[in-house]
């Protein structure tokens, strides 16, 4: 049975308030929520873009496969670490099985911090990483999982898949810059703008916090159209 993201709360009771599930901000689930009932905000034609990848999910669940999904920006620094990790927090709140969700870029950078606080900002507990060029950041998605780390890499580069993924290409210059994604069994183009554009403006943050939302709004509707 599917469920919705609330379980949350019951289930950190089941759990007798462990250390995972005390581990969850109170913030997220009425965050999602929010993106939830906010799927008429999508245009049709953007819902049709994102079918393509509901029925890629689908229809391997129904090969009883597992669903590997790279979501590939050129820097892997804020777009696609954004996609996978609300593919994987949708793909919990509806209770989709076998779904692994990676990211990547065409080159390696780092994991922007201001991406990582608009995620602070919807609820999820990140804590600090250790100094370096490149951080790895442990984000917590659900109260019963391991958290998922997230790093710049190179699409290729461990632990990400090698084979049989979907590629889901979420800016066009990789899109154009990279038009085979060796072992990919698909590939999907889902574009956002790139917030970094008003990186160091009076409207970094909330631009930062508008693509956060978008892209919840947006993977949370791929997965609740596998359940519906």
């Amino acid at each position: 049975m599917y469920t919705p993201i609330y379980w949350w709360l019951a289930l950190a009771l089941l759990l007798g308030q462990s250390k995972e599930a005390s581990s969850m901000t109170p913030i997220l689930p009425g965050y999602v929520n929010q993106r939830a009932g906010e799927f008429d905000q999508i245009s049709d034609d953007r819902k049709q873009q994102l079918d393509k990848l509901s029925n890629y999910v689908r229809s391997r669940i129904d090969a009883k496969l597992p669903t590997r999904l790279t979501f590939i920006c050129t820097h892997n620094s804020r777009r696609s670490q954004l996609a996978q990790i609300w593919a994987m927090t949708a793909a919990a709140n509806y209770g989709i099985p076998g779904v692994e969700a990676f990211s990547g870029g065409t080159e390696a950078t780092a994991f922007n911090p201001r991406a990582i606080g608009a995620l602070r900002r919807a609820g999820f507990e990140i804590p600090n990483p250790s100094d370096g060029n490149n951080p790895h950041y442990l984000v917590r998605y659900h109260p019963a999982a391991a958290p998922l780390e997230c790093f710049s890499k190179v699409y290729s580069h461990s632990p990400n898949p090698t084979m049989d993924f979907c590629a889901v290409m979420n800016c066009s210059q990789a899109d154009r810059s990279c038009p085979n994604v060796a072992g990919a069994a698909d590939r999907i183009a889902i574009a956002y703008d790139d917030p970094k554009a008003f990186d160091g403006t009076p409207q970094e943050s909330a631009k930062y916090d508008e693509r956060c939302r978008q892209i919840a709004r947006e993977m949370l509707y791929v997965f609740s159209s596998i359940v519906h």
